[in-house]
């Protein structure tokens, strides 16, 4: 049996002004993709694994993936929808399709690239089995649902199961091929938008009923259970919390069981809300704190969609008179220039922040010393390649500032280390995300501050302009309907 596969992700937040560009795209075409992607901690991966234990022929197509950010410029898109479909036409001869999908993407004019995308792919496949991962911060359509056999979710937050996530859907792709399932799936969608520490999956009660997922696809005839909340910055007409079950054939059980999970989490919806501290507290903490704190800046994080250019910490920093070492990452590719041009040793005052989001931030001027500049290529934890172009490391006083041209994911410990930093030589760091960063840092920190500061991703729902979703929609107003009722 010979399958395609193909990638295709980028988290949307539709509040960040800065677009998503085809040159923000790192693409691996055809016989590229797989080195790229081998012995990677991804979900390509993982069902390229399962593809080899049971013989059956991975064909690479397309594989494109960029940071999250702003809407797709419509072009752009057109260009990447364009050239996944074609590469995938271009080998007819092939049994059936998976394709590893974040689920959250918002083009300029189009709110729901993927389900576009698995519209076209079905046209093309006929019978053909389709099975496509997703994030489980995806925004679940019709189309999505009506066009896929199967639809893979994440079981993990902070996601560590990219890996097992591929392989799941390999198995279910393989077992379809074979006719050994007939997928039955029920969606029970839940007006509702989600943040906070109750989603660790680890401690939070969001845990419990992703356990109640894991219990069905362990089961006799349970094939796939998991809770798409959605990306919250992903404000399109779709968005919402939705609980998705299939089972081999028995609609009515997937149905119950999709029922019971979403009674669960809508039981429990006051507690899916974060709770923030304010900057200045957030500085008297860590300047009390013995070893290693870490400041959560949810609200700019370039893991969920947000510009990256925010200095709102760093001017808390100097405003408030922090006495310890920090770290912190801001995207300043105008800055990136001043600063190469100025090279190594030099000593400089650079406006710094508010260039991709200038309705938030406003640029600070601050006086640099240059410690090292770099070319930006880097590898994450998960053995993926950044694309964050030029990058250089600049000193502010006892403030270690690392500037990249374009944003990167400042999640974990490499996005420093691999520019000469270690986050454990300094008394704070800033982290941009609102959770995927504990993976990384729990072990190492002594105190985690989720800061209440400006940004286009905040946890602070009620800050954000909203005027696509669906409403009434919790915690955004005040009475909302039980589905249930």
């Amino acid at each position: 049996m010979r399958v395609v596969i193909a990638e295709l992700k980028q988290e949307t937040a539709t509040f960040n002004p800065a677009a998503t560009h085809y040159s923000d795209f790192r693409v691996y075409r055809g016989a590229d993709v797989l080195p790229a992607y081998s012995s990677t901690e991804t979900e390509l991966s993982g069902a390229m694994d399962i593809f080899e234990q049971h013989d059956v022929e991975a064909v690479p197509t397309l594989a494109a993936s960029a940071v999250s950010g702003g809407r797709v410029v419509s072009e752009d898109l057109d260009r990447l929808l364009n050239e996944l479909i074609e590469s995938i036409q271009s080998h007819p001869i092939v049994d059936g399709f998976y394709l590893a999908l974040h689920g959250a993407m918002a083009g300029e004019a189009e709110d729901d690239p993927e389900g576009r995308l698995l519209t076209d792919l079905r046209e093309i496949a006929g019978k053909r089995p389709i099975v496509a991962s997703l994030d489980l911060h995806a925004v679940l359509t019709d189309r999505m649902l009506s066009a896929a056999d199967i639809l893979v979710p994440y079981h993990t937050y902070p996601h560590v199961d990219h890996y097992e996530t591929g392989q799941r859907a390999a198995r279910m792709l393989i077992r379809l091929l074979r006719n050994e399932i007939r997928p039955t799936t029920a969606r029970v969608a839940l007006p509702m938008l989600v943040r906070g520490d109750e989603l660790i999956t680890m401690t939070g009660c969001f845990g419990e009923a992703i356990q109640e997922c894991q219990r069905i696809e362990e089961s006799p005839g349970g094939l796939i259970a998991g809770v798409l909340i959605g990306n919250a910055f992903t404000d399109v007409p779709a968005l919402q919390s939705n609980v998705l079950v299939t089972t081999d054939d028995d609609l009515a059980r997937a149905e119950t069981a999709a029922n019971q999970i979403g009674q669960f989490m809508w039981n429990h919806r006051e507690r899916f809300q974060a709770a923030l501290i304010p900057l200045d507290e957030a500085v008297r903490l860590a300047e009390e704190t013995v070893g290693l704190t870490v400041f959560s800046d949810a609200a700019d994080a370039t893991a969920s969609g947000a510009s990256g250019d925010s200095n709102a910490i760093l001017k808390g920093l100097l405003q408030f008179g922090f006495s310890g070492t920090a770290l912190l990452a801001i995207v300043d590719a105008v800055a990136i220039e001043k600063v190469f041009y100025a090279g190594v040793g030099a000593s400089l005052l650079v406006p710094l922040g508010g260039t991709r989001d200038p309705r938030r931030f406003q640029p600070v001027d601050v006086s640099v010393y240059v410690k090292s500049l770099h070319d930006g290529r880097f590898a994450y934890e998960d053995g993926t390649q950044a694309c964050g172009g030029r990058a250089a490391v600049v000193v502010v006083d006892r403030i270690h500032i690392l500037i990249t041209e374009r944003p990167v994911y400042v999640v974990g410990c490499r996005v420093f280390q691999e520019h000469g930093l270690e986050p454990r030589d300094f008394d704070l760091v800033i982290v941009k995300s609102p959770n995927g960063f504990r993976t990384w840092y729990e072990s190492i920190a002594s105190r985690i501050v989720p800061v209440d500061v400006p940004g286009s991703t905040s946890a602070n729902l009620g800050s954000l302009p909203f005027e696509n979703c669906r409403r009434p929609m919790f915690p955004l107003d005040r009475h909302v309907p039980s589905p249930f009722e």
